[in-house]
């Protein structure tokens, strides 16, 4: 069903294009942007890092983790990409405070949390980057203004605006091991208004996770196939108010590389916007996103000759609703106030097949329940000349409730486990507050303390989890997570072409939700059942803490037609542990790098183009005990476009060009994953003018 949908899409992008007509001299009274309310003064006391349009549609792999690598620290849980990584490993994060791959960063989309309801991860495939204007990623925590979640820093996207795209754009490229990608986007402009609607394909036959040595004849390719569209309109209703609509869908099917690893993502979003620019700016919106998630696992025998099934959660379905209300009053030009109310609801369950016996399930489970937060938040700056002063916080209300575990058996329905978690609920109070101060013209200081919180996702309560002979439980008691965390920086900008920023920090992250070991196998475990020799059995805990202190730089330069940035991050994070967990105590968390660079040197002569980009990521560790290692890996990535006439370009691409082996994680048994190989591209674009 995803080739047809995508045609679909790419046809319905070339029909609202060729019907467009745009009268070049029309003045409209009422102009509208297609974005919330201007960016908050205060922003400028923060680490704050944009990513241009240029840059979102200048990349190797067009794929949005590979622009926010651009911003070093901002990492997945593991290094794989959405080609190849299981969806669950996806979530996001920021200053080494670690994962489990639910997210420890905000990530936003035109003002919606886009974190999945269920898990907390990120659906990659649903953002094809053609549809992106511009990403503003804030390092450092506090949950006032953006809402929860924000543990770590907050990742604000938002969608093109029509200047930024053409009125009809195509594309298609032919990649290594028969992959192909195609995407089309179209913008019709009307007076007081404008709509767009976008498509994106891709598939591949992939390649083989396992790296060679540790292959066996079980291990094959690993294939995908992915698409997405979405349509948005935004209409002015009065000369300082505008409506915006979003509807948008994706599918994502991938496999892991072994018989019994099929998984699929399947997702739908819609949204309403209003948004008033007058003397009192104020903004209103309200969200839907549904979610579906699948996914088999498999237990492979020592030699890797045989693949068995152990798990297949056949169905996982999530709802989150939200709404947001905020008003900005008219306090005059020096000062600026945010303030407003916000509400997100989530629910979700589990659904497996488990226990299997000579190829059959033999038990099923069903877990989930409900989780929500209600939230007041203020925010405030002052711009008093060379002194910029910011202060913002919240108080939220939040409610774990009607959470539950079915277990029985398949054959006789009898009941193995009929627990119904007692509800839960509580209150949060967090905030930020900042300083910058201009001594003078080209340097600007920053100082900025902040706390954030975020509750542990339904995935984390009642989800258990494999990979490879690994087995993880779920744990329905886990406690909120608390960050508290300050920072003090430098900006440097002696012209307009240059710019240096440096910012040292430290967070301390109380509560932390980790996959803590409680045994190896073989054996029955709790909450998961059997585990092969050489797995491990681990259960989702708080930590008492983890702590991290480091220092972020970020460059960029532009002369004439070339341009360059780079970003440096350095990070000691360290675990505190006591009771169960307390041979963790000291160690670094796991899949947290001590250093990652990233770089990009560019060339851009109207339509043509060339850019490399160098990434380098630490040795970092796979586990809690870090006895799994993960050597360090130096990549390089490089796009070239030529254009042929007006409206087409030829576009060549080349990812990890010298095939240096990413390691992705290890397990049981020592087997090691890889992340993508090299991988080159060549395509054909199509931009109507």
């Amino acid at each position: 069903m995803i080739r047809p949908l995508a045609i679909a899409l790419l046809c319905s992008v070339a029909t609202l294009a060729e019907a467009q007509t745009v009268d070049a001299n029309a003045q409209p009274d009422i102009v509208v942007t297609g974005r919330g309310l201007d960016d908050r003064p205060g922003d400028r006391a923060f680490d704050v890092v944009a990513i241009d349009r240029d840059r979102i549609t200048d990349n190797a792999s067009t794929r949005l983790e590979s622009i926010l690598a651009d911003v070093a620290g901002l990492q997945q849980f593991r290094r794989s990409d959405s080609r190849s990584a299981n969806p669950t490993s996806q979530g996001i994060s920021l200053r080494g405070i670690g994962g489990n791959a639910s997210s420890r960063a905000l990530l936003i989309l035109d003002g919606v949390p886009q974190a999945d309801p269920f898990g907390g991860w990120v659906p990659f495939p649903a953002y094809a980057t053609e549809r992106l204007g511009r990403i503003r990623v804030t390092r450092g925590g506090g949950s006032g203004y953006f809402g929860p979640g924000a543990l770590a820093g907050t990742v604000e996207m938002d969608s093109a605006t029509p200047d930024q795209l053409s009125p009809l754009a195509l594309g298609v490229a032919y990649g290594s091991r028969n992959s192909l990608e195609a995407d089309g986007s179209a913008a019709l402009v009307r007076g007081a208004g404008f709509a767009t609607l976008s498509g994106s394909y891709a598939r591949g036959d992939g390649f083989t996770p396992t790296v060679a040595e540790s292959r066996g004849p079980v291990d094959r390719p690993a294939p995908y196939e992915q698409a997405s569209g979405a349509f948005r309109g935004v209409i002015g209703i009065a000369p300082n108010t505008e409506l915006q609509a979003n509807v948008s869908a994706f599918t994502d099917t991938r496999d892991r590389g072994t018989a019994y690893t099929a998984n699929t993502s399947q997702g739908a979003d819609a949204s309403l916007r209003l948004v008033g620019r007058g003397a009192w700016g104020w903004s209103a919106l309200g969200y839907l996103q549904t979610r579906a998630f699948s996914s088999q696992f498999a237990s492979i025998n020592a030699a890797r000759t045989t693949a068995t099934e152990t798990l297949n959660q056949y169905n996982t379905p999530a709802t989150g609703i939200g709404a947001r209300v905020e008003v900005s009053p008219p306090l005059g030009k020096d000062l600026s106030l945010r303030m407003g109310a916000d509400v997100r609801a989530v629910s979700g369950k589990t659904q497996e097949l488990f226990s299997y016996v000579s190829g059959l399930p033999t038990r099923q489970r069903f877990a989930g329940g409900e989780t929500r937060n209600m939230g007041l938040f203020a925010d405030g700056s002052a711009d008093l000349g060379r002194l910029t002063l910011d202060l913002g916080g919240r108080i939220d209300w939040w409610r774990i409730a009607n959470g539950y575990l079915d277990e029985h058996m398949i054959a006789t329905r009898a009941s193995v486990n009929d627990l119904h978690f007692p509800n839960r609920d509580g209150t949060e109070a967090t905030g930020r507050a900042g300083i910058a101060w201009r001594p003078i013209d080209a340097v600007t200081l920053r100082t900025a303390a902040y706390r954030g919180w975020r509750l542990p996702t339904l995935n984390e309560l009642y989800r258990p989890f494999r990979v490879g002979a690994d087995a993880t439980a779920a744990n329905a008691a886990l406690n909120p997570e608390k960050l508290t965390g300050y920072e003090g920086g430098l900006t440097v900008t002696p012209t307009g072409a240059i710019s240096l920023a440096v910012t040292v920090f430290r967070n301390r992250l109380e509560d932390a939700i980790a996959n803590v070991t409680a045994g190896t196998g073989p054996g029955n475990f709790p909450g998961v059942g059997f585990v092969a020799a050489g797995g491990v059995y681990r259960v989702r805990q708080n930590l008492d803490a983890i702590t991290s202190t480091g220092v972020e730089l970020d460059a960029s330069w532009r002369a004439g037609p070339f341009n360059a940035r780079a970003s440096w991050q350095h990070v000691d994070a360290r675990v505190e542990a006591s009771g169960a967990a307390a041979g963790l105590d000291g160690l670094r968390p796991a899949q947290t790098p001590i250093d990652q660079v990233s770089g990009t040197l560019g060339w851009r002569a109207g339509d043509a183009s060339l850019s490399t980009t160098m990434r380098y990521i630490a040795r970092q560790f796979d586990d809690d005990q870090n006895t799994r290692s993960l050597r360090p890996a130096t990549t390089l990535d490089a796009v070239a476009t030529l254009p042929l006439g007006r409206a087409w370009l030829i576009e060549a691409r080349a990812e990890n060009a010298f095939d240096a082996r990413v390691e992705a994680g290890i397990s049981g048994n020592n087997i090691i994953e890889q992340a993508t190989p090299r991988t080159l591209w060549l395509g054909v674009r199509y931009r109507m003018r």
